[in-house]
């Protein structure tokens, strides 16, 4: 009676040992490797050392240069040299940094206001890394005046925008039906442009970040990856909201969530235009964001036309698509990385060309519906304005 039961335990046993086999198999072969070698025996012609110099920070005192160790080997700075002098330099923790450690270099350095300053340091290998101050200006402190100043640009530019392209809400909700599909259409337009431009900025900011953390694959992964997650959210939940109104509202959070990532960005654009001393830069780039950001409130207004939202409807949604600005501006003004940013953008452009996908869905049911064709002249021509508009309004913040 009890032959059954053992041989199904041997079984399960049996089945797990052959599925833990391979793994112990290449952790030995590794072992072997890491000890005696590959067999082959040829030396390394060149040292290969990379430093990133992440952030040079302006203080009274001098420099503060942050760097990383994103070589496959530890390195030693031997010296630094300022605008072609050698200078003195102490380390924190050490002179010598380990494989993807980090280190801050401190430069006792009479650095002049509005000169541009440039800063090598060099590895005991002989091996050069450059990092250059356009116009030196004191790096500004994270203190509570500071974050105040930076949570106003925030909603000046996020929150008070998106806020304003909401009220169009009672004007769109005069439309017909093939009117409402033709401001649907261009709500696809606007996020459509979004997307690409998501896109490209996290693919920017990817190429400068260090290469061991494969920025520019970060930003495709974190797209690919939001994008499946709110489609699968969105089909556990598509039975549960067959009410209209309900789906509308729906469609417009995650309009705002997917804008509110996007808004995340723009502010980390402009903390770092500020963290720079660049304060001319920072203020256009406030204005030009914020005429750029009020076509986004109507993208988020246009699913709710067949619903009855309330006022606190559009105070989150407000809230939820320009918010982020704030976070990005913090980020962007006290602590910028490169690497977080680059998988940032590519999460919010994943979760944007799904909201692309759940509005496209909606135009071609309710032309079906009506029994019109999904792209009609007048859904071209909003597919089309939503683009040319954010275009233009683009143009104002490229430089």
């Amino acid at each position: 009676m009890q032959t059954e039961p053992l041989n199904k335990k041997r079984n399960h046993g049996t089945v797990w040992l052959l599925g833990i086999l391979p793994l112990l198999l290449l952790a030995g072969m590794i072992y072997v490797f890491g000890n005696w070698g590959t067999g082959v025996d040829e030396q390394q012609a060149a040292p290969i050392e990379v430093l990133n110099i992440e952030r040079i920070i302006l203080t009274d005192e001098g420099f503060e240069v942050r760097v990383l160790n994103s070589g496959p080997e530890p390195l030693t700075i031997a010296q630094v040299v300022v605008d072609g002098s050698f200078w003195n330099a102490s380390y924190t923790p050490s002179s010598t940094i380990e494989r993807l450690g980090n280190a801050t270099v401190y430069v006792p350095y009479p650095w002049v206001e509005g000169d541009p300053h440039e800063i090598k340091l060099i590895t005991e290998n002989g091996l050069i890394f450059v990092g250059d101050v356009a116009a030196a200006m004191k790096t500004p402190e994270a203190d509570s005046k500071r974050f105040m100043q930076y949570s106003l640009i925030g909603i000046y530019v996020g929150v008070i925008p998106v806020g304003l392209g909401l009220m169009w809400y009672p004007f769109m909700r005069r439309f017909s039906s093939k009117g409402i599909q033709g401001v649907l259409a261009f709500t696809v337009g606007l996020l459509f442009f979004l997307a690409i431009d998501t896109i490209q900025e996290g693919l920017e900011l990817g190429v400068e970040a260090p290469g061991v953390f494969q920025g520019t694959g970060l930003v495709w992964f974190g797209a690919v990856l939001s994008f499946l997650f709110l489609l699968a959210v969105d089909q556990t939940n598509f039975k549960k909201n067959t009410v209209e109104r309900n789906y509308g509202k729906q469609v417009s959070y995650k309009i705002a969530g997917g804008i509110g990532l996007h808004n995340l960005g723009e502010g980390l654009a402009i903390g770092a235009a500020f963290a720079a001393g660049e304060a001319a830069l920072g203020t256009f780039l406030i204005i030009g964001f914020t005429l750029h950001n009020i076509t986004e409130g109507i993208g988020i207004a246009a699913p709710l036309l067949k619903a009855r939202p309330t006022i606190k409807t559009f105070l989150a949604l407000a809230v939820l698509g320009g918010a982020p600005a704030i976070v990005g501006t913090w980020i962007g003004g006290f602590v910028f990385n490169q690497t977080l940013a680059a998988l940032f953008f590519g999460i919010g452009a994943g979760a944007i060309v799904q909201v692309i996908f759940v509005i496209a869905k909606m135009i071609v049911r309710d032309a079906k519906a009506e029994g019109a064709p999904s792209v009609s002249w007048l859904n071209f021509g909003g597919l089309t304005l939503g683009i040319l508009l954010m275009y233009v309004t683009a143009l104002l913040v490229n430089f």
